[in-house]
């Protein structure tokens, strides 16, 4: 899959047709114009320049993989062995709904600062320091010996996650500004497959080595350390993707190139610009970061407690990891099919209508037979936490250029983590409080009617660079 996507990448598009939605035009695409990030012809002579090495571009899509693997074992790891942790730390139920926000805490005081490193930095650098983070917080994390100190490590592995889950869809639109879609896909199927590979396989892996939970923690240190090799080539790269340079190079003096005399195609910039629009005068920004804040805090309920639910109930612990598994890796295939639908759909409602659906159903579960039906519960909630591949499309999708969506990434991501913090706290003190499940699940219920509002009018077709205009 990934070579056939490199070599695509490489090759010289010579059809006329408009690009989706997802990649709507920036003001200098003529009508008609083709997208060719591959092999671009000089101005005058109409001779092609070199095409983006087939390598790079094959790196990038081994990079966005590896990385996305890595942006929730730190998060579900913790879930599965979550009773082992308190027992080994004695933390009481209201410090681990803490420890549950803390995720969401990080990916907003963090995630707002990824734009400005990468243009710093570049895109490369910032991402490959937050896979050495990573790496870092969960190799030092289960031998600290203090909540405290499991705390602070967390937070280190989190700041690596935040700020790649920022720049994930500004690396995305900026080398594949022609398929946002399917590399949006691939990036969250391969979230979804890390997140659930965590949950189904951390309770094993602990048994497997004498039951020492700090041991099941350390494992995944290993492949966030495979994951920093790839971006390692990509550090000094501080400007554009080479398939942008080249494009640049190729600028005819009316501001288009030719690709092998097929016609003007789109001068792409050669870095990300700094932010110039005012982002938080879009109705649609505001959405689009209030969806995602309210997706974010079921997806951290469901990683943080799900699996005690079904413990509570007379699950097995086996059995429940099991369980938080099979929600995890629903996403797996709906996150690479979502995107791609997304992208072909005037307005995203309807997905968003059907995501929050199955979500109430799966709570309406959870309270009346959490263990009668754990499978279907599951399920269902899987289902719901595509919910956040598709507000990833949507990021994409409501911005036109690739600064606009790196700024309406960061203010996303940033601003709906902050919404999401108190969900996770507050679902542990209603449990410890009420000694039963059935008021925070009452909460999941509560604030899943809003999230499909939101979800709505996030889905309008419309950019925020025309709002902010405004």
């Amino acid at each position: 899959m990934m070579g056939g996507m490199a070599s695509e990448e490489t090759r010289t598009l010579k059809s006329t047709t408009a690009p989706d939605s997802a990649t709507a035009p920036d003001s200098a695409i003529a009508p008609g114009s083709a997208i060719a990030p591959g092999s671009v012809a000089g101005p005058e002579d109409g001779a092609a320049v070199p095409a983006t090495r087939a390598w790079a571009v094959r790196l990038v899509v081994v990079g966005i993989v590896l990385s996305a693997l890595n942006l929730r074992p730190a998060i579900t790891s913790f879930g599965a062995l979550l009773e082992e942790v308190r027992d080994g730390l004695g933390m009481s139920g209201s410090m681990a709904g803490l420890l549950t926000s803390v995720p969401p805490l990080c990916f907003a005081v963090f995630g707002v600062m990824a734009p400005r490193l990468a243009r710093r930095f570049g895109v490369g650098a910032v991402v490959c320091a937050g896979m050495v983070a990573i790496t870092a917080g969960l190799l030092i994390r289960p031998y600290t010996g203090s909540t405290a100190g499991f705390l602070a490590a967390s937070a280190l592995a989190l700041m690596g996650i935040a700020v790649s889950n920022v720049l994930m869809p500004v690396i995305v639109k900026r080398w594949f500004p022609d398929r946002v879609g399917s590399m949006t896909g691939l990036y969250s199927m391969a979230l979804a497959l890390g997140t659930a590979a965590a949950a189904a396989v951390t309770v094993p892996v602990t048994e497997a080595l004498g039951g020492n939970w700090q041991s099941g923690l350390t494992v995944w240190a290993g492949l966030a350390a495979a994951a920093v090799l790839p971006w390692i080539p990509l550090v000094r790269d501080r400007g554009a993707a080479p398939a942008e340079r080249e494009a640049g190079q190729g600028v005819s003096t009316h501001g288009h190139a030719r690709v092998n005399g097929a016609g003007p195609v789109r001068q792409v910039h050669a870095r990300v610009e700094p932010p110039t629009l005012r982002i938080t005068r879009s109705p649609t920004a505001w959405a689009l970061a209030v969806f995602f804040g309210l997706q974010a805090t079921a997806a951290y309920i469901t990683m943080g407690w799900m699996a005690q639910i079904f413990r509570d109930a007379g699950v097995s612990a086996g059995t429940a990891g099991l369980l938080l598994a099979v929600t995890m890796v629903m996403g797996v295939p709906l996150a690479f099919v979502i995107p791609r639908l997304a992208t072909r759909l005037p307005h995203q409602g309807p997905i968003v209508i059907a995501l929050g659906a199955c979500g109430l159903a799966g709570y309406a579960g959870l309270y009346l037979a959490p263990a009668a039906g754990a499978w279907v519960w599951a399920v269902l909630l899987g289902v719901s936490n595509c919910a956040f591949p598709l507000a990833l499309t949507m990021v994409g999708m409501r911005a036109r250029t690739g600064a606009g969506v790196a700024q309406l990434s960061a203010f996303a991501q940033s601003t709906g983590y902050l919404i999401s913090i108190p969900g996770p706290l507050l679902v542990g003190v209603l449990y410890q409080h009420s000694g039963g499940w059935g008021l925070p699940i009452a909460l999941m219920v509560g604030l899943m009617i809003p999230q499909m509002a939101v979800g709505l009018l996030a889905g309008r077709d419309r950019t925020v660079e025309d709002e902010a205009a405004r």
